[in-house]
């Protein structure tokens, strides 16, 4: 399963680490509920796996510790997904990589990067309708969340 960025594949550093496998000192991404055993002090770059139902009031407890935060898409219809990225960009200033993980679409891929994600992580190995769907539509009628506008 390819990892996404502006449309181009990109090698993943980060290791997923099961909710009961040892977590490394080198990049790892482990799920939320973990969080609160890893030490302050760590010091290889820290990935952390929220699902869509995530609390909006530990979010800035997130984007301060992580330099990942992949955020869960149970079902494609299911857009808190796309409120959790932009209010780690907005309210909580969070400048490192958001991705997109779980059941979603190539159709949602321009809307993802608008929002504020950095990366998706696709399934499949055909990269074509995602390539295409950041070219897809021209006029836009909502702001996007800084830098990530591009595409």
């Amino acid at each position: 399963m390819p990892l996404l960025k502006a449309g181009q594949p990109v090698d993943d550093v980060y290791a997923e680490i099961a909710d009961d496998a040892p977590i490394p000192n080198t990049p790892a991404l482990v799920p939320f509920s973990r969080l609160a055993e890893i030490p302050l002090g760590r010091n290889a770059p820290l990935g952390v796996r929220l699902p869509a139902t995530t609390p909006h009031d530990v979010l800035e407890q997130v984007a301060r510790r992580a330099t990942l935060i992949a955020i869960e898409f149970p079902i494609f219809r299911d857009g808190r997904g796309f409120t959790l990225a932009r209010t780690l960009r907005e309210y909580h200033a969070f400048t490192g990589e958001i991705r997109a993980v779980g059941h979603i679409l190539p159709d949602q891929y321009a809307f993802l990067i608008r929002c504020g994600f950095s990366t998706v992580r696709t399934k499949g190995d055909d990269l074509g309708p995602w390539q295409t769907a950041l070219t897809r539509f021209h006029t836009r009628y909502q702001p996007a969340v800084g830098d990530t506008a591009k595409g």
